[in-house]
């Protein structure tokens, strides 16, 4: 009996602290790691459901805006905020400079968005692949580059294009925004093509593939989220961009979108028809979402490009 005391004490305290275990574990049987993935999947979706509303808010409120009156968008909220027409939009489109204004931002920012990619990939593989004494020093270069804005340069940048009789032309505006998004896009494809195992390169070589066809037909397909991204930021700046357009264009016949919605001033002393504008800033937003919606995977893809290297 002696014996037998002590053990039958240990299975009853034993006994004692499972129910103080299965009360760790919660009410709802989840567990301590189970309990913080969900706490963790509810902040995320909470922050990105406050994210999503900052970017959504703007683009709603600019939709309700172009479809009121120019003396509804001035005033104070009332009871015709929510009174829309396609009264503005309809005006929007019956002008003939508008459409040129499309037409051209869509030739100039196509035209800058391709040659972009082309020179980038060029560029960013031989940063990235080929050894040539001072190439940190002339990429860091590159960087820099990205640290000065075009408007402090914007007089010398001018009187050089003048000077080549790029002004008043759209081929001298696509080498002007070719110019100004290539550091950027340079930088998107030199992390591409470091993030391509050499263990590729060296396959092809064997093969017998030159530098060439290993670069259209063997990395090409392995960096394409990089040269989307490159284009997609192109094609988004030089779309959107107004200064350097209303700088180095002074024919109205080759006025890009954002130069041609300034022009939109109807009524006495220049009086600003803000339901207009708003109009005209929806009918330029729409290719610009949509193209960033459709190319969204790459883009992102392209950004993280060269973090995680295999």
């Amino acid at each position: 009996m002696a014996t037998i005391a002590p053990a039958a004490r240990r299975a009853a305290g034993a006994a004692s602290a499972r129910p103080s275990a299965r009360g760790r574990t919660g009410q709802d049987g989840a567990s301590g790691p189970e309990r913080d993935t969900r706490v963790r999947r509810t902040l995320y979706v909470v922050g990105g459901t406050l994210a999503a509303l900052v970017f959504l808010v703007p683009l709603l409120l600019a939709f309700v805006r172009a479809g009121q009156p120019g003396d509804v968008v001035v005033a104070a909220p009332d009871d015709r905020f929510l009174d829309l027409s396609a009264v503005n939009f309809r005006a929007i489109l019956d002008q003939p400079e508008i459409w040129r204004g499309i037409v051209n931002s869509a030739v100039v920012s196509v035209a800058t968005a391709l040659l972009t990619a082309v020179l980038a990939t060029l560029a960013g593989y031989g940063f990235a692949k080929f050894g040539f004494r001072g190439r940190s020093a002339l990429f860091g270069l590159v960087l820099v580059t990205l640290m000065v804005p075009f408007q402090a340069i914007l007089t010398p940048l001018y009187l050089q294009m003048n000077a080549m009789g790029l002004t008043d032309s759209l081929l001298g505006l696509v080498l002007f925004y070719t110019t100004m998004n290539l550091p950027f896009g340079i930088f998107v494809m030199r992390n591409a093509f470091e993030a391509v195992p050499g263990e590729i390169e060296d396959s092809a070589h064997v093969d017998g593939a030159g530098t060439l066809r290993l670069l259209v037909s063997v990395l090409r397909p392995l960096v394409v989220p990089g040269a989307a991204t490159a284009a997609l930021y192109a094609f988004l700046a030089s779309w959107t961009e107004f200064l350097g357009a209303l700088t180095f264009l002074t024919d109205s016949a080759l006025y890009t979108l954002p130069v041609s919605l300034v022009n939109l001033q109807q009524g006495a002393y220049g009086q600003v028809d803000f339901g207009l504008l708003a109009a005209g800033s929806v009918v330029a937003m729409v290719p610009c979402v949509v193209l960033y919606v459709a190319l969204q995977r790459y883009y992102v893809a392209g950004l993280a490009s060269g973090s995680v290297k295999g």
